[in-house]
């Protein structure tokens, strides 16, 4: 999960969410945290349809993205109420989204499958002199 959506859930800006990290880094190694490349943050920014206009309206930094362990390390970081309740709430789907994994291989299986195929498809079309 990516900064941005981790402050409205536990309804803090962004900036707060980002400083209170920072002020105890050692709490997020890369397996917790990373920051997205320019790239990957300018694709999420353009894929948001209602960014406000102005000066000021929208970070200029790259995004930080969570882990699972980030998400669950940042309720002692934000230390509150709602922290610790979107931190249970986030944990429980979690938890859910894996059991529907294990449950479903088939269906995960079929997919990639799918997948597959359709990227071999996709490949084809692409002029021999970029294959």
């Amino acid at each position: 999960m990516v900064d941005q959506d981790l402050a409205l859930l536990y309804q803090v800006e962004t900036k707060v969410l980002n400083q209170a990290v920072r002020r105890n880094i050692g709490r997020f190694p890369d397996d917790f945290m990373f920051q997205l490349s320019v790239d990957e943050t300018k694709s999420l920014r353009s894929q948001f349809v209602t960014l406000e206009i102005g000066r000021g309206k929208h970070s200029k930094y790259s995004f930080y993205a969570f882990t699972e362990q980030g998400v669950a390390m940042l309720s002692s970081v934000l230390r509150s109420p709602r922290a610790i309740a979107v931190n249970i709430a986030i944990m429980r789907a979690f938890v859910k989204l894996r059991e529907i994994m294990a449950t479903h291989k088939d269906l995960a299986r079929k997919m990639e499958q799918i997948e597959d195929k359709q990227a071999k498809q996709e490949f084809k079309n692409y002029p021999k002199f970029l294959k």
